[in-house]
């Protein structure tokens, strides 16, 4: 640091005049930069600093000195190097003036001991540290803080910054990865940043996942939170809409053909089987036909029989024999030999009555025939003996006694067939033949199940 000594041994050196009044001495004139101190009966210097307003112009500093004023930089200070003046003579000699840049001030002792350097005396005769600080005598740069100490002060830069040379330097603390996620440089200081999703922690540095569900996430239904984010769920039947998080019913029936046996009827978030008139559900989507007969569901007389069918039912009369035929039980008409007109007509006619579903695969067995008497040295032979016009059904005769009819083509109901399937009976040892027939009433259902 560059010392400029200025000496200065007599810029306004005082001069008194006396006047002895009555053995009493007294100065009654000062010299320029002096006044009369009454109480202490001498001249004492005038701080210009103070009494003259803008001593100094520009970034220059004022500082006093016995007799007058410097204009000095403001990084500059006072070293005075002090002589003491004669008995009641404060200002006769005026000291030697040292300006040196970041040195301390030292204010010359009104008595025989000064005070060291750094302080003053105070109005109890005291030393007491000088505050270069307050009084803005120190020689620290403008981006320095001034810290004062006794006897003195030091220069330090303010937190975030470091020196340079002679100047305070911000620091970039963001070179030193402080922050977890981004880091925002500032004079002196710097901010933590988070990413979308999450917020600064409690050392405001570290970043902490935003739980968006616990804060209200526009989620219509469910709501899960993930690492930075969230997703949206929806309930089973739903589908997440385009925006993510509102929910969407889905039409469970318009995936598939083959959800319901009949048929689906779409409902919020789910769907439900409806059967047709004469089914009930098995479960949730098999349609299994009501036995209107067994449940007594049907509207039958007593002089009729129920006979259920795919989806209803039928009522068919007890008895349907016609002369010359005489009804021995339910279902069975016998016509005897003996009686006039029964010589050409079977023997005996039995009623049955079955129902099948609607586009069944073919060919298929739908029914059995079997003779129920069997005769030494006798053959059956089966055939279908009328109803059959369109060749919808044949018959594979099995054995001797039985027979299956067999659909040969694929049906569509709801239709009925009325079908006379015979047994022709030979018995060539005793040049016997007899016939019977078994008229079968076939109900077709509306649907294939």
């Amino acid at each position: 640091m560059m010392l400029i000594l200025i000496l200065l041994l007599a810029l306004s050196l005082p001069h008194f005049r006396t006047q002895q009044v009555e053995e009493a001495v007294s100065y009654t004139q000062c010299t320029d930069g002096y006044e009369w101190d009454h109480q202490r009966q001498r001249c004492r210097d005038i701080d210009e600093c103070e009494t003259i307003p803008g001593a100094c112009k520009g970034t220059m500093k004022c500082f006093n000195h016995y007799g007058g004023y410097l204009c000095l930089p403001r990084s500059a200070s006072i070293i005075t190097h002090n002589d003491v003046p004669p008995n009641n003579e404060e200002d006769a000699n005026p000291p030697q003036v040292t300006l040196a840049a970041g040195s301390h001030p030292q204010v010359p002792a009104g008595g025989s001991n000064p005070c060291s350097q750094g302080y003053s005396l105070n109005q109890d005769e005291q030393c007491v540290d000088i505050d270069e600080c307050e009084l803005d005598i120190h020689s620290c740069q403008p981006s320095q803080e001034c810290v004062n100490t006794d006897g003195g002060f030091n220069c330090k830069c303010p937190e975030g910054y470091r020196l340079v040379g002679t100047e305070c330097i911000d620091i970039n603390e963001c070179h030193f990865r402080y922050c977890q996620h981004r880091c925002v440089n500032s004079p002196g200081s710097f901010t933590c940043q988070c990413e979308p999703g999450f917020t600064l922690g409690r050392d405001n540095r570290s970043c902490v996942d935003v739980d968006e569900c616990a804060m209200g996430a526009p989620c219509e239904q469910h709501c899960f939170n993930t690492y930075s984010s969230y997703v949206c769920r929806c309930e089973q039947g739903y589908e997440l809409s385009d925006n993510g998080q509102s929910c969407k019913d889905i039409d469970e029936c318009s995936y598939s053909n083959y959800l319901c046996h009949y048929q689906c009827v779409n409902e919020p978030g789910s769907f439900s089987c409806v059967c047709p008139d004469g089914y009930q559900l098995l479960g949730t989507r098999i349609c299994q036909d009501v036995n209107e007969c067994e449940t007594g569901q049907h509207q039958c007389t007593e002089e009729q029989m129920c006979t259920n069918v795919y989806g209803g039912f039928r009522c068919v009369p007890k008895n349907q024999c016609q002369e010359p035929y005489v009804q021995v039980s339910d279902n069975r008409c016998v016509c005897h030999s003996a009686r006039p007109g029964c010589q050409d007509k079977p023997t005996s006619i039995v009623y049955r009555y079955m129902s099948i579903t609607s586009e069944r695969s073919v060919p298929s067995d739908i029914f059995q025939i079997q003779a129920t008497s069997i005769y030494p040295g006798a053959y059956n032979t089966f055939r279908i003996k009328a109803g059959d016009e369109n060749g919808d059904f044949y018959i594979r005769q099995m054995n001797n006694i039985s027979a299956m009819l067999v659909l040969a083509r694929q049906m569509t109901g709801p239709q009925d067939f009325v079908v006379d399937l015979e047994m022709v009976t030979v018995n060539p040892v005793m040049t016997y033949q007899s016939s019977s027939v078994l008229r079968l009433t076939i109900y077709v259902g509306a649907y294939p199940f």
